[in-house]
């Protein structure tokens, strides 16, 4: 063989091996993808024996360091609140309000306040993500006078809550209640906004120095600032509460933010090594960029950044038949947060659950079984 021959096919045979490097459907990973994932010493993760208050301090600011937007403390940045309409809900009033939600973003928000002297319990309320971007806020909270929006909350709430929506469930129990859409959902989001749209916001925000789940984040953080200032509001009762993409975005404020107090996170926990599998719903790439901030997994897995909200209260729900969150996911992260709460002597104030015939889902049952624990964290007890 000559050796041009020889050349010619040893570049074949090395296209032939590059192209077996990819995996999984569309090449969603590198054969390798085990030897990566058991590189990750994730340095600021939790240890048994550990000292909790010293890690939690260590952790919260490096987590703060990597899951906020850049530009310093935007606490003092005005809300400038206005109340833009209203309709009387029996027991309490529903409000939609305009405020400075960041430094760039002036977005509309529902607000549910009792009619009951004050002030109250209050929940912030963290909408999915659910790869349907109309709606955002309306998915938790009922809205008025928008007909298609109105269809679209009642097509959601049918399709994952029973029929009614938790926004509406804590309003009538006593709460304040707080939903602000996040950015790309509902009035945040673009005409064409779509699944595939997504990698070219995250790319874009990549490319301007930030991230989709950093602004996320800060907004988030930035609503239950805004809730803690209402007068309606007693600050010291304040619950971040979610189910899927709204459960990470509910432990990851609680560990980020001092103003939360107890957290309701359904149907999104689980370990990066159970869900960074051939198959798993987190290699379908796109929606991940929303919860996604670059670098974070060297340093800490889910729950990890989850039991930086420890000793406070936290109740964490999976659905044994949820097919995006599987068991051997599941299992050692629930492990991992009451290893926390444990070492802190406030295992009271954790409650871990799979619910076995539960799907990716936050029914009627589990609604009821999640307030009613709310209602005894926060001493409150409502007429029903």
């Amino acid at each position: 063989m000559s050796r041009r021959c020889a050349l010619l096919l040893a570049l074949c045979l090395s296209g032939i091996a590059q192209a077996q490097e990819l995996l999984g459907p569309q090449g969603a990973l590198p054969v390798y993808h085990e030897a990566l994932r058991e590189r990750l010493s994730f340095s600021h993760g939790w240890r048994d024996g550990a000292d909790p208050v010293a890690w939690t301090r260590a952790g919260r600011a490096k987590a703060r360091e990597l899951m906020l937007p850049a530009g310093g403390d935007t606490t003092a940045i005005p809300f400038a609140p206005r109340l833009l309409a209203e309709q009387d809900r029996g027991r309490y009033i529903a409000r939609r309000i305009a405020l400075q939600i960041n430094r760039d973003s002036r977005v509309q928000a529902l607000l549910l306040v009792p009619k009951a002297a004050g002030p109250h319990p209050a929940a912030l309320l963290l909408h999915d993500h659910g790869a349907r971007f109309d709606i955002g806020k309306e998915k938790l909270v009922w809205t008025w006078d928008d007909p298609a929006r109105e269809a679209a909350s009642a097509a959601w709430a049918a399709r994952y809550f029973s029929g009614r929506l938790p926004g509406e469930q804590l309003a009538a129990r006593g709460y304040v209640v707080l939903a602000v859409d996040a950015l790309g959902w509902g009035q945040r989001g673009a005409a064409g906004f779509g699944y595939e749209s997504q990698q070219a916001l995250a790319a874009n925000l990549f490319n301007l120095g930030t991230s989709w789940a950093a602004l996320i984040a800060g907004d988030d953080q930035r609503a239950a600032q805004f809730l803690a200032g209402l007068p309606e509001v007693d600050a010291r009762r304040i619950a971040a509460v979610g189910f899927s993409m709204g459960a990470q975005r509910a432990w990851q404020l609680a560990a980020l933010s001092e103003h939360i107090a107890a957290t309701i996170a359904v149907n999104w926990m689980g370990t990066l090594e159970g869900l960074m599998r051939p198959g798993g719903n987190q290699l379908k790439g796109q929606s991940a960029f929303a919860m996604l901030h670059p670098g974070l997994a060297r340093h800490f897995d889910y729950p990890d950044i989850a039991a930086l909200a420890a000793p406070r209260a936290m109740l964490v729900y999976a659905g044994g038949r949820d097919p995006l969150f599987p068991p051997e996911a599941v299992e050692p992260a629930l492990a991992r947060l009451r290893a926390v709460w444990a070492a802190y002597g406030a295992g009271e104030q954790l409650q871990t659950r799979v619910w076995p015939e539960a799907a990716h889902e936050f029914n009627a049952a589990q609604q009821d079984a999640a307030f009613d624990w709310l209602d005894a964290r926060f001493g409150v007890s409502p007429a029903r």
